[in-house]
């Protein structure tokens, strides 16, 4: 039984999951896409030395979601290109974002009242994303609860999952800005949201995928507007992952004894630092000592 048919959002949840994507949301998410390949450093000057280098990471910031899911599922990695309405709107997009006169496209769509509603109907593309690769993968391995949620997660964070390839193509080697052991929000939520679609789909979760799509959108485009209005970049699963992580996997301090005296240590080492090293010796003092020991040596 859904738990949702009692209320009186059932038909208004099944318009919505019903409400076609392109081009007005798929707009909406090309441009925040590339409004955040602007954000990194030296974006614009790749734009101007590499034009075609700039292109393609926009490219891989509007497609690369489904560039991996498919090289997951073993299907063309280029497939999604063969949509030429899709792949000229956002190539119009970064085209606008990085040399439209005067700067006049990226200055009307990083107002922040704009920014939002476009944050938003990202956030709808997204959850659609996460939904249809979960029923993908369902379609092609029907038990297979885990392919499920690996498609369903880099459909709806795969540009994140990306970064470090992106870094390459602008020059840039990060290695410690790893979405995996440095997860953002919406790669949370992207992971988290993928395993209640898997469980809807394996029929586990007692809810209709119109259901669920409308509800989870609704808590996506809080958060994310939310957290894009006041700059925030705290995550709103902190509280309940205080709690639940040091039950299931301990804290960080416990499992460490000899760290904790080790810092002690550290600590009283550097109370009582050493003495600091000579100054190093300038060039005519070493030619001076050379001197002196050869004259001794011929005496």
């Amino acid at each position: 039984m859904d738990l949702a048919e009692a209320l009186p959002l059932g038909e208004l949840a099944a318009a919505f999951a019903a409400l076609p994507v392109f081009p007005l949301f798929d707009t909406a998410y090309f441009i925040i896409s590339v409004l955040y390949l602007k954000y990194e450093p030296g974006a614009m000057e790749m734009s101007r030395k590499s034009p075609f280098a700039s292109w393609l990471c926009a490219m891989l910031h509007c497609f690369g979601s489904y560039i991996l899911a498919d090289l997951l599922l073993g299907e063309a990695p280029l497939g999604h290109f063969s949509h030429n309405s899709s792949v000229i709107l956002a190539t119009a997009v970064w085209y606008l974002m990085f040399f439209c006169p005067m700067n006049l496209f990226y200055k009307c769509v990083s107002f922040l009242p704009v920014k939002l509603i476009f944050v938003a109907m990202k956030e709808v593309v997204r959850v659609r994303k996460i939904a249809a690769g979960v029923h993908h993968a369902h379609h092609l391995y029907h038990h297979g609860w885990f392919v499920m949620m690996a498609t369903g997660w880099v459909k709806g964070s795969g540009v994140a999952l990306m970064s470090n390839f992106e870094q390459l193509l602008r020059g840039v080697w990060k290695p410690e800005t790893n979405e995996i052991l440095h997860m953002s929000f919406p790669t949370k939520a992207s992971l988290y949201g993928t395993v209640l679609f898997t469980l809807q789909q394996t029929h586990w979760l007692p809810i209709s995928e119109a259901n669920l799509i409308f509800f989870f959108t609704m808590f996506m485009i809080v958060c994310k507007v939310f957290m894009t209005a006041t700059h925030s970049h705290a995550s709103p699963f902190a509280p309940l992952e205080n709690l639940v992580c040091p039950v299931l996997f301990g804290s960080g301090s416990s499992g460490h004894p000899s760290h904790h005296h080790d810092h002690h240590g550290a600590s009283h080492e550097v109370s009582h630092p050493p003495p600091p090293p000579p100054p190093a010796k300038s060039k005519e003092e070493l030619n001076e000592g050379t001197r002196k020991r050869k004259a001794k040596k011929a005496e």
